[in-house]
């Protein structure tokens, strides 16, 4: 995260009673986790301490996220909408529950019941790397009949790895073609296959996002 100078502040529109909105966004996937209000004494302390903290509407009070829960939220950036009157959080949620109810986001509702939410809850929308992994762990969770993604599963490191090296010869092939088109289908192909291994392994997709975050703020190699 850049740091930011004090004029940043100065540059926000908050309403008439001080406050403007912030947005939580996952600093991985990009999962919006919720939304809550900041003022700028909020801001001041979120900048100082690198955790969130917002202001309570209802308790009209600082409200440290997760201080009593432990469910803390370290600030990874900051930014403001073209108007500077929205905030958007880039956040690292401690223990992956940013809802009161315990879901991971408190965006959970799609249908017209509401529910409790809980660890049950619907995930929130994330990348499409993300949402292509949930579905192959959810194949593995629940078999389908004539599932392509059941049949590697139950084929082993044999059937999958073997995929693996087809794809993976298949995408140097396009690249030696100079086609864009087949380059990127054939690029498709080794992740969704390159995630059934994963899931096979029992390693989550999350990790890899992790390695490749870690590896984008790491010293260059010489």
């Amino acid at each position: 995260m850049q740091p930011l100078s004090p004029a940043f502040i100065n540059q926000l529109r908050f309403n008439e009673a001080g406050l403007i909105p912030a947005i939580a966004q996952d600093w991985l996937d990009g999962a919006v986790l919720m939304v809550a209000w900041m003022n700028q004494d909020a801001i001041e302390h979120t900048l100082q301490t690198g955790e969130v903290h917002y202001w309570s509407r209802s308790r009209q009070e600082l409200w440290h996220k997760g201080a009593t829960s432990g469910h803390t939220q370290t600030l990874r950036g900051l930014r403001y909408d073209c108007d500077a009157d929205v905030l958007l959080l880039t956040i690292e949620q401690t223990g992956d529950i940013a809802c009161h109810t315990g879901a991971r986001s408190c965006f959970y509702e799609e249908t017209d019941q509401r529910s409790n939410g809980g660890t049950q809850a619907l995930p929130p929308p994330g990348d499409a790397c993300t949402e292509l992994f949930r579905t192959i762990e959810d194949r593995q969770n629940n078999p389908e009949e004539g599932s392509y993604t059941n049949k590697l599963l139950e084929g082993g490191d044999n059937s999958i790895l073997k995929k693996v090296g087809e794809e993976s010869a298949e995408f140097v092939m396009a690249c030696k073609d100079d086609n864009a088109e087949e380059i990127a289908g054939e690029a498709a192909d080794i992740i969704f296959h390159l995630q059934v291994a994963m899931a096979h392994h029992g390693v989550p997709w999350r990790d890899v996002q992790k390695v490749l975050a870690e590896r984008r703020g790491a010293p260059r190699r010489h």
